[in-house]
């Protein structure tokens, strides 16, 4: 009890400032417990096959929720089998600030994409419970469930989750229905989860980067601005299918041309804006399809990304005014269909972005704001609260394989930003309640 006020005194008396130069996590606890949960899905490739609802990511979570537990949090699954671990506040009027990740990998996937958040956001929780260290608000760590196979767990808590969705297969075989109940949860009350504006205080997730910005910059915290929008779009060229080897040259209308062509637009067009954005080719069908034939249509996929939907469009628009004149100059013809909104952009609050900036620069760290090119739980957080990212380098830029890697170093910084920025924020927004 007398470590407890003692701590609340220092906490009252000198504020964040003095929480950012003393409290600081377990950087070999934290480490030791990324390696530890690698080893559920472990591969003879040296990948992870820790896919959402398969038996490793069963037994992963069970170690997951073990921690939590040690970590002093009250721990629950809840009906999409998101693992949900609560520690009170001092003030329990007050709207929880949350912090998480998830724990599921891609096939063959590393070791730290998803993990270093979580296992954060209980190394936090552990830090605060060791030292009797108090927070204003209550504290709510959130493993999401299968984000790598659609954002399940967090679509839930946003109230987007179908029936339709349910009943799509997941990497493990099981439908999201069945991996659901695999994991403890109960999909026919997932429509009880949905979260509304004003539940959550703030929601924060600690990610590596997975593109080589920091690394390459040499840049220890990335102030995430948001998550981008991706729209996708398909360019149908049509031509004359005929023999390959009878049909002469200057008597071809062969739609393989003006596509390949795009494909060298493509590039060219979103290097000439200013910006982050992003464009990829990264589907060509050709039909028939035979190697003796001219085809007679050509199918491509371009895929844009960017945090302004506006500037998407204006990439979009040059595209197609360059596939319109490549159609024309072969004899062909080309058609667009936009196929869906894949994402639309979740920006990050720009508060939360100025406080995680702070907690970097007072913990020593460098960073830098950029955006997020992939997706993430945020993105579906942010329908109904004010979200933050914290990204770490990772190496040479390298992600969703089993080369993916981040220093101890980098994981324990990217971890001490998170828990100053979370006592920067229980601090700042309590005083405006």
């Amino acid at each position: 009890m007398k470590s407890f006020l003692l701590s609340l005194f220092f906490f009252i008396q000198f504020g964040i400032g003095y929480c950012q130069i003393e409290l600081k996590i377990n950087k070999v606890r934290l480490n030791n417990s990324i390696q530890k949960l690698s080893t559920y899905g472990k591969n003879e490739a040296g990948g992870s096959d820790r896919v959402a609802y398969s038996e490793y990511d069963r037994e992963a979570r069970k170690y997951i929720k073990d921690l939590m537990i040690k970590a002093g949090l009250e721990v629950s699954t809840d009906f999409a089998g998101n693992i949900i671990g609560k520690k009170a506040g001092l003030n329990p009027a007050l709207k929880p600030i949350a912090f998480g990740s998830h724990i599921d990998e891609v096939p063959n996937g590393g070791d730290y994409d998803g993990p270093v958040g979580s296992l954060s956001a209980i190394e936090v929780v552990q830090t605060l419970s060791e030292n009797n260290w108090p927070t204003r608000h209550p504290l709510e760590v959130i493993i999401f469930t299968n984000e790598e196979g659609g954002v399940i767990g967090s679509r839930a808590l946003a109230g987007q989750l179908s029936n339709e969705a349910l009943k799509i297969k997941s990497s493990s075989g099981l439908t999201q229905y069945e991996g659901i109940k695999a994991v403890g949860g109960n999909p026919d009350r997932i429509s009880e989860l949905k979260r509304n504006s004003g539940d959550i205080a703030a929601f924060l997730e600690l990610h590596i980067e997975q593109g080589g910005n920091l690394d390459r910059e040499g840049i220890d915290i990335g102030v995430v601005e948001g998550i981008v929008a991706i729209e996708w779009y398909e360019f149908t060229f049509k031509g004359l299918a005929n023999h390959a080897g009878t049909t002469p040259m200057d008597m071809r209308k062969d739609p393989m041309l003006p596509a390949s062509r795009l494909v060298l637009a493509v590039n060219e067009i979103v290097n000439s804006f200013d910006g982050a954005q992003v464009a990829t080719v990264g589907k060509i069908e050709a039909f028939p399809g035979a190697g003796n034939v001219i085809p007679g249509e050509v199918k491509l996929n371009v895929e844009i990304r960017d945090l302004s939907s506006d500037k998407i469009h204006q990439v979009y628009q040059a595209i197609e005014k360059k596939a319109e004149i490549l159609a024309q100059e072969s004899g062909t013809t080309v058609s667009i269909n936009h196929i869906e909104v894949a994402s639309k952009p979740a920006l990050a609050n720009p508060e939360i972005q100025k406080v995680i900036e702070s907690s970097a620069k007072e913990l020593g760290l460098s960073s830098k704001y950029l955006p997020s090119g992939a997706g993430h739980d945020s993105q579906e957080i942010a329908k109904f609260a004010p979200i933050g990212m914290i990204f770490i380098p990772s190496k040479n830029g390298i992600s969703h394989s089993p080369q993916e890697y981040s220093s101890p170093e980098d994981i324990s910084n990217g971890a001490n930003v998170l828990l100053h920025t979370i006592l920067a924020l229980d601090q700042k927004l309590s005083s405006n309640n």
